[in-house]
């Protein structure tokens, strides 16, 4: 089977009628696991050994840039910076780093020195309250953030710092006031600029209007070279569909966590993230790593992965339906990979290293039987199926293969 006639199996509602993405050739991924995912109230601080590990999996997924913490929180955070750069530095690694500060000296320092120490470039991530809701609440006034953003960047710039300006609740605050705290950043030196949805407030329709219109701004002060990130969180669930929003209107770098873990209910999860992009033709990454690293992060933080989690959940291409079972077996007689991954399944599991598992259950039928006993190198005889389809319909779960294989060694006396 060739690529046309692989696309003619599948229509594309995407690609036709009046709502048309456009996307464009390539968008950057910034891993914010290590900084905002350790920022969740539920995880675990992993071992500076296993951060390693996890800066590895990044590198090897093709993630351009991670943030690799705030080392204004404290000493521990300054010491897993360094060893972190340190290893980006002595492995060559083609990952870049960034790390968050506050626009405060006091923050902005501790990246100063880092990248002195190391030679590795950081990129400071500065952020400030932007919102109507934020000022009022920490009673400052618009001057006072200007004020605070043009020291920070000024300074950080003058460290040797490549900065990019975070303005944290973005979606939530004005045009007037955006319109002068991004033009003086730009002005200050700031090379990107992060929209945030910090509150997970937003809806796409939002996140479309907000980079549309930072992005115009660009263009009419002549600034159209300055990147544009997009941050979000996943308070309402729509941190997904944001981030592609967020992609569809210009920005040029997204940020995600693995497993979305992160402040509150968390981020957008980087394996969803890297799948989509995939599959909309944005990104061409090898994905084999993906579920390792999910699983190594979940391990170390002690966040469980939800048994239907997307992408790497343990039931995400797992069946025990008759229709789909024998939909499945009959591409797979077929000879078609392609066809059988893709049969009952919007996502190749081939992608990630894994494959199409078909079990049986009490809404199972013959070829659900038939495809195991053949796998497991068993003979599929009438009986023997008929025996575990009985067994199956009475049982309120799916079935353990001791439990299949006992049925087939008492079938066999």
């Amino acid at each position: 089977m060739n690529a046309l006639e692989e696309k003619s199996l599948i229509y594309d509602w995407a690609t036709q009628g009046p709502r048309r993405a456009q996307w464009p050739s390539h968008v950057m991924i910034d891993d914010e696991t290590l900084r905002d995912g350790l920022q969740s109230p539920s995880v675990t601080d992993p071992p500076l050994e296993t951060k390693l590990q996890i800066l590895h999996l990044m590198e090897s997924l093709g993630i351009e840039t991670a943030d690799v913490g705030l080392p204004g929180a404290g000493a521990r955070q300054q010491e897993a910076v360094l060893q972190l750069c340190r290893e980006i530095a002595n492995c060559r690694l083609h990952i870049g780093a960034n790390c968050a500060a506050r626009t405060l000296m006091v923050d902005i320092r501790p990246i100063a020195e880092a990248t002195q120490l190391t030679g590795v470039p950081i990129e400071a991530c500065l952020f400030i309250g932007s919102s109507p809701i934020r000022q009022y609440a920490e009673e400052w006034e618009l001057d006072d953030i200007l004020r605070h953003s043009r020291e920070a960047i000024g300074f950080a710039v003058r460290e040797g710092l490549e900065v990019m300006y975070v303005t944290e609740d973005t979606v939530r605050s004005s045009p007037e006031h955006l319109r002068v705290l991004l033009t003086a950043a730009i002005e200050s030196g700031a090379k990107r600029l992060c929209l945030c949805d910090t509150c997970g407030a937003a809806t796409p329709d939002a996140v479309y209007n907000l980079v549309s219109w930072v992005k115009e701004l660009l263009n009419t002060i002549g600034s159209s070279h300055i990147g544009i990130d997009w941050h979000g969180h996943r308070d309402r669930g729509l941190d997904l569909s944001n981030t592609l929003a967020a992609i569809e209107s210009g920005a040029s770098r997204v940020h995600g966590t693995a497993l979305g873990i992160g402040e509150r209910v968390g981020n957008t999860p980087i394996e969803q993230l890297l799948v989509n992009l995939k599959l909309l033709g944005i990104r061409n990454d090898d994905l084999t790593h993906l579920p390792e690293y999910v699983h190594l992060v979940s391990q170390v933080t002690q966040v469980p992965i939800p048994v239907n989690s997307p992408i790497v959940g343990r039931d995400a291409f797992r069946t025990a339906t008759g229709v789909h079972a024998a939909a499945v077996v009959k591409a797979q007689k077929k000879g078609h990979t392609w066809l059988a991954d893709r049969i009952y399944s919007g996502v190749p599991a081939g992608w990630i290293g894994r494959k199409q598992e078909i079990e049986i259950g009490p809404m199972s039928g013959n070829s659900n039987v038939q495809h195991y006993l053949a796998s497991h190198g068993s003979a599929a005889t009438p009986e023997l199926t008929k025996q575990i389809i009985e067994e199956a319909k009475k049982s309120v779960r799916v079935l353990t293969d001791d439990e299949v294989l006992q049925i087939v060694r008492g079938s066999s006396h």
